[in-house]
């Protein structure tokens, strides 16, 4: 395989490479679209109807399947790891992008609630469909894109009835494939199904804490919550942060990890990369004043002074548990969190 190598000397390219990708043979294989429960069509125009939404001129309809498995940066990239081959000249939706002032750590007040924020290049907040409502209602995959606001790509969906959505990108799903809703769709990757229909041992991303409340676990860049067991009116399942808990059956949930798995792998490289995404500096307690932190003062560089570290405000640092004893959601707690 094919290695270019940047210019190390260029800012923010040091130790990277990027692959032309010359040795990875390709497959055409059109995803059919498959009729369900919930989908009114007229019976003489079934037909019609689902060629023309899958030759529309919406975005290209192809699924690119790799010939062999492999585990190098053109595997990563078939696999849908969401590199920025894929996601290069996708423009973004401009009815479903909007302006948001950003709290940048300041409180309506303008007090500092949140210390390390502030700055950080404009964004434009994509909005993201994590109720997938839609019940019954197929999605081609138009295109695959980056999001300023997340460490996630995202999918940009048209319906068959026209309508365009965003929602988060699972690792595998393809430009042109078609997922849907649906108390009865396949258990296949992007498909939305409550979870008392997805079976054993599934891994799943974007779970509901209450049905109806749109998806809130499981939600950044290569995170999967794992189906364990089913008893009663729960499912039991093991979260990203390894807390097995209880959540109701009725709840859903997408099937599938969320891609660009490899985004904690990512080396920042500057001071100013960090700037750019909205994190100020973070300053040791030790080098400050007495005023300013517990750590502060002393001559030269002296030890912080107290049995263990503390916050800027005196409270125990590194190891105090701060969830409440008594907190009503413990009896669906089975195991805690690492």
């Amino acid at each position: 395989m094919g290695i270019k190598f940047l210019n190390p000397c260029t800012p923010g390219t040091r130790q990277r490479s990027v692959s032309d990708f010359s040795e990875i043979k390709y497959t055409l294989r059109p995803v059919p679209l498959k009729p369900t429960a919930g989908l009114d069509l007229p019976k003489e125009e079934d037909g019609a109807s689902q060629n023309a939404f899958l030759s529309s001129s919406a975005g290209p309809f192809r699924s690119f399947r790799s010939a062999g498995a492999g585990t190098g940066a053109a595997a990563r990239i078939a696999a849908g790891y969401g590199g920025k081959q894929r996601i290069k000249g996708n423009k973004r939706e401009k009815s479903l992008t909007s302006y948001y002032q950003r709290a940048k750590g300041r409180n309506n007040r303008g007090i500092i609630t949140c210390r390390h924020r502030g700055g950080g290049h404009k964004r434009l907040y994509r909005e993201i469909d994590f109720r997938r409502d839609k019940i019954g209602v197929p999605a081609k995959v138009v295109s695959i894109q980056y999001d300023p606001n997340r460490n996630a790509r995202i999918c940009l969906l048209r319906y068959l009835d026209g309508e365009k959505r965003y929602i988060l990108h699972p690792r595998g799903l393809n430009v042109g494939e078609i997922i849907m809703s649906d108390l009865n769709a396949p258990v296949l990757v992007g498909n939305s199904l409550p979870l008392r229909q997805i079976p054993l041992g599934a891994e799943i991303h974007n779970v509901e804490f209450q049905p109806g409340s749109g998806g809130q676990l499981a939600r950044a860049a290569g995170s999967l919550v794992q189906i364990l067991a089913k008893e009663g009116n729960f499912v039991t399942v093991r979260l990203p942060s390894k807390e097995i808990r209880l959540i109701s059956k009725n709840c859903w949930a997408t099937i599938g990890q969320v891609g660009n798995v490899e985004a904690y792998s990512l080396k920042i490289g500057k001071a100013g990369r960090s700037r750019w995404l909205g994190i100020r500096p973070t300053v040791r307690g030790s080098a400050m004043n007495p005023v300013d932190h517990p750590h502060g003062g002393g001559e030269g560089r002296s030890p912080i002074g107290h049995k263990r570290p503390l916050t800027p405000w005196g409270r125990p640092a590194l190891g105090k548990l701060t969830r409440k004893p008594k907190k009503f959601s413990n009896v669906f707690i089975i195991r805690k969190r690492k």
